[in-house]
């Protein structure tokens, strides 16, 4: 009975140690870098399907002129889709832009189109550039619902609605026009923003 005693002892102790040298080879692990934290693709926003086709549009401004994305072929445009009244997400993204644009260096065409076209009035879109420091270096395009919607499906967005809150993206599109990377804006960093700018820049056209 006590051999059995000592054997089942030590079954138990061998199993104990086991389990103890999992878990700290799991901590071990846990504190090393990521391997999805680089992405292999070498951008930091996601790719876009690369099926997509250019998608043009022409709206008019906080200004009353009217931007094309066609004036902007061949350099890279951010395209992103605010209302002018938010006071959470949209901000966030106007600032998170704005701090990319002031790394950079240098501004690129940058453009936010409408989901709320109720609301969104000259005006309104003129006090929220100016709020967020963005008067000349963003544009605001507007227009009434069916002008927008288009532009809203050709880039998989969710207009703002009773209830529920507009689809939060910020897309780059690249010298020949296309959707090229897209950054939730969950996941949108100056740093990154501005790496992915970058890369598209010293692309060929």
């Amino acid at each position: 009975m006590t051999r059995l005693r000592l054997v089942l002892a030590t079954v138990v102790a061998c199993a104990l140690a086991a389990a103890i040298a999992l878990i700290l080879a799991a901590a071990s692990h846990d504190d090393e870098p990521s391997a999805a934290v680089t992405p292999v693709n070498g951008f930091d926003g996601a790719l876009r399907p690369p099926d997509i086709p250019p998608q043009d549009f022409a709206l008019r401004d906080q200004d009353g002129k009217v931007a094309r994305l066609a004036d902007d072929r061949g350099k890279v445009v951010v395209l992103t889709f605010m209302y002018s009244t938010c006071q959470d997400t949209c901000p966030i993204t106007a600032q998170q832009i704005r701090g990319a644009l002031d790394q950079l260096g240098h501004d690129v065409p940058t453009l936010a189109v409408s989901v709320d076209p109720a609301n969104d009035t000259p005006a309104h879109a003129k006090r929220f550039l100016l709020a967020q420091k963005l008067t000349g270096r963003m544009r605001f395009l507007l227009g009434d619902r069916a002008r927008l919607q288009p532009v809203w499906k050709a880039y998989g967005i969710q207009p703002q609605g009773q209830g529920f809150e507009h689809s939060a993206y910020v897309l780059l599109i690249d010298k020949r026009g296309r959707q090229r990377i897209g950054f939730p804006v969950d996941q949108l960093t100056p740093e990154g923003l501005v790496h992915d700018i970058r890369r598209l820049e010293a692309e060929k056209r």
